[in-house]
């Protein structure tokens, strides 16, 4: 019995058991004696009581820093915690990274050992040598096109995709220059949300994001140029120091990346077995010619509907046009579209729209239609062939009466044209009007200059004077960034790191403005005597040192939206307090 109801504990624990994620993961398995490596340990759970390995072999030069993330995504939740190192091996050889360890619900878990290859020293750059991390090895922008050899008119697509290695991080980017696109039609794809994944790139771990997507239908043969995209990209690199708090210090710089050119040999559709009426279709497609009727009185009229469904480049051909006997009157069609461009290419369906109106009894016919395209699976040329159809006119005039109606249409028109109005509208002018020379209009602005003159004078003088005042403008300045800055972290409140980035350099800039100090006179003992001796209240210049000194914690620390909220009210409360109280 007892050996039963331990079975049946297990079965119904393992499964729980089974979501608790703890692996350790390394921005690369083998490298050089004077190289960094990244070491990630990631759990989905919050676990409780992390016990580093001791890492021998290696010597930690930053960490660890922790990041905690959570999200939602169609109503399910996924967490992530993860403690992070630098380390720089200590010497050559076969070096293990041994096992991390945290607890969770009284469990124990272990990360799998690592095993690292350190091999002879490489040269480095002076940036690399300096202790920095380079941006260069770490972030790259991809273009994946799908075919490099498409036929004309064949759909490709290109994906541009930017890696950026664990060591880094990146927080926005600026187009330098689009990619053009000569001889190609083209068509980008919305990306609502940019999401990070992670890949395999230059045999390494690496995370990315899809930027843009576009499909290309090329419009002649030959050989082709995709012009690069290029981008400006802010990066925080990691760096071997630390602030007061003990946190690894990140220091933030800019990055140019291009994607590079791409060419793209297009081949011409073959000239064997091309249809006349070929008109630049290519893809599958169905062809209909559909009548709406085909029996009418007279007065009457009929929609004749030509459309072509189907996958390929359906924004790109036109369709075949009916021909009808001269019985048949046909007016210019309506076309209308139908077409999706996913990244498989166009699909969907288009159509010419005719009204037909008989002019006589009888019956008409209307002659078969051939669609030809070029189909992309077999590597042939296809044609559909619709059937005849037939027009009957019940009633009405019969076609050996044309001449009567014709002639008495024409006489019509002719005595229409004998009547044709001159003009009915007149407009008049005053010829006794005045002269504009020696009016008020006239003397008002011959005197206009002499006016403007004397303010555009003073006007210079008092620009001169303000910015002479260097003072003056840096505490306008100053205040200006605070509102900026506080603005900002209004805006990035569901961004817990970029709004303490915001929120503590708007508090940085009000101090700038009110105590007129540099960035370099802004120590805590300082800042405490200056607010004081400015009769600011000792209570609230404590609350601004000790929230202050919090962003820097926060940014790395977890904490919920509510915790954020209370920041910035606390900001703005004590903004406002000291804004009143400094004299």
């Amino acid at each position: 019995m007892k050996k039963f109801i331990a079975v049946a504990l297990f079965i119904i624990a393992n499964p729980l058991l089974a979501q608790v994620q703890f692996e350790a993961r390394v921005s690369k398995n083998t490298l050089a004696l004077n190289e960094r490596l990244r070491v990630d340990f990631i759990m989905n759970v919050d676990g409780d009581n992390f016990i580093q390995p001791s890492f021998d072999g290696f010597r930690i030069i930053a960490g660890p820093s922790q990041q905690v993330s959570q999200s939602w995504v169609n109503g399910r939740s996924s967490f992530e915690k993860v403690y992070s190192y630098f380390l720089l091996p200590t010497r050559k050889g076969a070096l293990v990274i041994k096992q991390a360890a945290i607890e969770f619900n009284g469990q124990v878990y272990k990360t799998s050992p690592v095993k690292i290859t350190v091999t002879n020293a490489v040269q480095q750059s002076q940036e690399e040598n300096d202790g920095q991390i380079s941006a260069d090895n770490n972030l790259y922008l991809v273009a994946d096109v799908s075919k490099t050899n498409p036929y004309i008119n064949e759909p490709i697509t290109v994906v541009y995709k930017l890696y950026f290695s664990y060591n880094i991080g990146i927080s926005n980017w600026r187009e330098l220059s689009k990619p053009k696109y000569n001889d190609f039609w083209s068509q980008n794809i919305d990306i609502k949300q940019l999401v990070a994944e992670e890949g395999m790139f230059k045999g390494e771990r690496f995370r990315y994001v899809v930027l843009r997507k576009t499909v290309l239908y090329p419009q002649k043969s030959g050989k082709l140029e995709i012009e690069p995209l290029s981008l400006d990209i802010d990066v925080q690199l990691p760096t071997n120091r630390r602030d007061m708090f003990g946190q690894m210090m990140i220091r933030e710089t800019s990055k140019r990346v291009s994607a590079g050119s791409r060419t793209i040999a297009v081949k011409g559709l073959p000239e064997s077995g091309k249809p006349a009426d070929f008109s630049g279709a290519v893809g599958s497609f169905d062809f209909k010619v559909t009548p709406s009727k085909t029996t009418l009185h007279n007065g009457e009229s009929l929609e004749l509907v030509v459309s072509a469904a189907g996958k390929g480049n359906l924004k790109l051909f036109t369709l075949p046009k009916p021909v009808v006997p001269n019985a048949l009157e046909m007016y210019d069609p309506v076309h209308t579209e139908s077409v999706n461009t996913p990244l498989s290419g166009m699909a969907g369906k288009i159509s010419d729209s005719y009204t037909i109106i008989p002019q006589f009894k009888g019956t008409y016919p209307i002659k078969p239609m051939q669609f030809s395209y070029f189909d992309l699976n077999s590597g042939s040329y296809k044609t559909i062939t619709s059937p005849e159809i037939l027009v009957t006119v019940l009633d009405g005039p019969t076609a050996t009466d044309s001449t009567s109606v014709a002639s008495t249409a024409k006489n019509k028109i002719s005595n229409l044209e004998q009547f044709k109005f001159i003009k009915l509208k007149t407009e008049l002018e005053d010829v006794h009007g005045k002269d504009f020379l020696g009016s008020n209009s006239f003397y008002a602005l011959l005197l206009l200059p002499f006016g403007i003159i004397p303010l555009i004078v003073i006007f210079k003088k008092k620009k001169e004077a303000i910015d002479s005042d260097v003072f003056g403008n840096r505490i306008k300045m100053n205040n200006k960034l605070a509102k900026k800055y506080l603005s900002e972290a209004k805006k990035q409140i569901a961004n817990k790191e970029l709004f303490y980035v915001a929120l503590e350099k708007a508090m940085h800039n009000f101090l700038k403005a009110k105590l007129h100090i540099e960035t370099s006179e802004m120590s805590k003992d300082n800042i405490q005597e200056l607010l004081l001796s400015r009769k600011a209240n000792p209570e609230a210049v404590n609350d601004f040192i000790a929230l202050t000194e919090n962003c820097e914690i926060a940014r790395y620390a977890p904490s919920s939206s509510a915790s954020i909220q209370q920041d910035f009210d606390k900001a703005v409360e004590i903004i406002s307090g000291l804004e009143k109280q400094i004299v």
